[in-house]
């Protein structure tokens, strides 16, 4: 992990956009575990994903708040209504205090990300840091063109500018140190169609070796596998 600890240097407010399957919500909670490890005492994931049924970051709210991370999203704090797709009325407390800093794990594609609209208010602002996670191994996002569209198609569903991408080019467990190289090269072409900077790559922490992806880039994020079984 770089010792300039990037992932520290954001607005108060970071919303995590990307399209179903691109390991987004991992990248959320993952996100939310390396802050607190930094004693972010005041800090809160607000999951938007109330359309996909797989895979939601309030999935893990024990382990979450355990470590003193707040999670706000769905008006059910259990999962057995999981398909009903309806707000806590709380969802904004956080953003309204500006003591938390917050990360927003927003719906999959477009679709999932129009539900941002009900925050637009609160994100318009140089406290907001918008992130694109994009897996060079999805249908969707492995040429340039599907990535650049993909991010285009968030950013005219929400008005919301995306600043950085993410390098989360995985395979789960099968993910190796080849696998996110390649996902460094087709983010390092999305970023010079798009304007959009490369945040950092992202790597499976106790699955790839970081040493392995020595120099290639500055800032290497390593997450955890806290949203899938392990028999995945």
């Amino acid at each position: 992990m770089s010792d300039n600890r990037f992932y520290m240097q954001t607005g108060r407010k970071i919303v995590v956009t990307g399209h179903y399957g691109s390991g987004k919500t991992e990248f959320a909670v993952s996100l939310a575990m390396l802050l607190r490890a930094e004693n972010e005492e005041k800090l809160a994931i607000i999951d938007l994903d109330i359309v996909n049924p797989y895979f939601r970051s309030r999935e893990r709210r024990d382990i979450l708040e355990a470590q003193g991370v707040r999670v706000f999203g769905s008006i059910y704090n259990t999962e057995v209504t999981a398909e009903i797709p309806a707000l806590g009325a709380d969802s904004r407390a956080p953003l309204e205090n500006r003591e938390f800093k917050v990360i927003i794990d927003a719906g999959g594609n477009e679709s999932g990300a129009l539900v941002l609209n009900q925050f637009s208010k609160y994100l318009r602002d140089d406290e907001t840091t918008v992130l694109a996670i994009v897996n060079a191994n999805r249908p969707e996002t492995r040429t340039v063109e599907g990535a650049a569209a993909h991010i285009a198609a968030i950013e005219d569903a929400t008005g919301l500018g995306v600043e950085y991408i993410v390098n989360n080019c995985h395979l789960v467990r099968e993910t190796t140190a080849e696998t996110i190289i390649k996902g460094h090269a087709l983010c390092g072409r999305i970023s010079a169609a798009t304007g959009k900077k490369l945040w950092c790559d992202c790597y499976p922490a106790g699955i790839v070796d970081p040493e392995e992806l020595s120099g290639l880039s500055a800032n290497l994020m390593p997450l955890g596998l806290y949203m899938r079984p392990t028999w995945l």
